[in-house]
């Protein structure tokens, strides 16, 4: 990322249509079929967590945290994580990861949660939830549910539905 300039910036509902573009290029159409999509439906995203990922003028990246419970405690459920595959390996994912995550837990948040490859995700603090500690609303492969604690210890004693905030 050395040679890019890139700006983070909380996303407002005007970014809405350009992010849901870059999603459809990054993940195609399948994309809505996935569970964690589910959680996102109809509930409106945290926006001051939410970032935008600018190079100049160009989106070239977001990702979305959204409330949601896991086992009736409040959490966020990051994602998607979007990058623009022109820009893949540049940096801009772990930057938008880490600057979300720094904004959450300065605003109060003590849990984030996603579905997501581990082996990414791990080096920004997220670790595999045990096996049957939680339960999402749909399909999904335990070995994907990653969580990271921005408060230590705030998963302790957490388990059961994974589910949308209110």
């Amino acid at each position: 990322m050395s040679d890019l300039i890139l700006t983070l910036s909380p996303e407002s509902p005007a970014d809405e249509a350009v992010v849901e573009k870059l999603a459809e290029r990054a993940f195609g159409p399948g994309r809505f079929a996935r569970t964690a999509y589910r959680l996102r439906e109809g509930v409106t995203p945290a926006y001051s967590l939410s970032l935008i990922a600018r190079v100049a003028t160009l989106i070239v990246g977001a990702n979305r945290m959204t409330p949601i419970r896991l086992g009736g405690h409040p959490a966020l459920l990051l994602g998607p994580l979007i990058v623009d595959p022109a820009f893949h390996g540049r940096g801009i994912g772990g930057a938008l990861v880490e600057k979300s995550c720094a904004l959450a837990a300065q605003a109060g948040w003590r849990l984030v949660f996603l579905v997501g490859d581990a082996p990414y995700y791990e080096r920004f603090g997220f670790k595999r939830v045990p096996m049957g500690r939680l339960t999402m609303p749909g399909p999904v492969d335990p070995a994907r549910m990653l969580v990271r604690e921005l408060v230590p210890g705030a998963f302790e004693g957490v388990s059961g539905a994974v589910a949308r905030a209110g």
